[in-house]
């Protein structure tokens, strides 16, 4: 599901991304492809037995003119490093993040509850899906990190903080991904970090 929906995406902004696009275009773009890949995924479920069931979370970014386009579904983030701080871009489409925001748990029992694995949101689970959107101003001194729950799951904000505050961003993917792992990597992770 993962390689078709980066295939999709990619594919869909390369073919009718142009140089100048108004911030409206530029959502109606990222929404749009994301859109599309949910359908090209579902479709596929549903039309071969192998791939039944299948879906995934999606970040996607786009970066033009000094700014920051994200869309996103489910519990795969995008964080902006920015003068020593790490802001979460993205909100969480889970079960728990709910719980969270209607105060019924506190931040310390998110991080080990039973149902923090259950997301509300993904591609090619059914044949609609609810794109969040989010733009940013984006300079030269920061750095856009996007990752699947694989590190967020195994490691806290201050410990990704801690290892992207050297300004050395070509190494910040592989110190997470490891840092992951050291932790217990039970999951897929992905990170990707993008400097301007």
């Amino acid at each position: 599901a993962s390689s078709e929906g980066i295939r999709a995406i990619r594919d869909y902004v390369a073919e009718r991304y142009q140089s100048g696009m108004s911030d409206l275009s530029v959502r109606t773009l990222l929404v749009s492809a994301v859109e599309n890949a949910n359908k090209q995924i579902y479709t596929l479920s549903k039309t071969d037995e192998s791939y039944e069931g299948m879906g995934t979370t999606v970040v996607a970014a786009l970066i033009a003119d000094s700014f920051l386009y994200i869309a996103h579904a489910g519990d795969s983030r995008a964080y902006k490093l920015s003068g020593g701080e790490l802001v979460q871009l993205t909100r969480d489409h889970s079960v728990v993040q709910n719980m969270l925001e209607k105060g019924e748990i506190t931040p310390e029992e998110a991080v080990d509850h039973p149902s923090k694995h259950i997301i509300t949101r993904a591609l090619g689970v059914d044949d609609y899906i609810k794109v969040d959107f989010c733009q940013e101003p984006f300079y030269d001194d920061e750095t856009l990190i996007m990752c699947s729950d694989g590190l967020t799951n195994y490691s806290t904000t201050d410990d990704i903080l801690r290892l992207t505050s050297d300004g050395c961003y070509y190494k910040y993917a592989d110190r997470l991904v490891n840092l992951a792992n050291q932790n217990g990597g039970g999951d897929n992770i992905t990170v990707v970090c993008v400097a301007y």
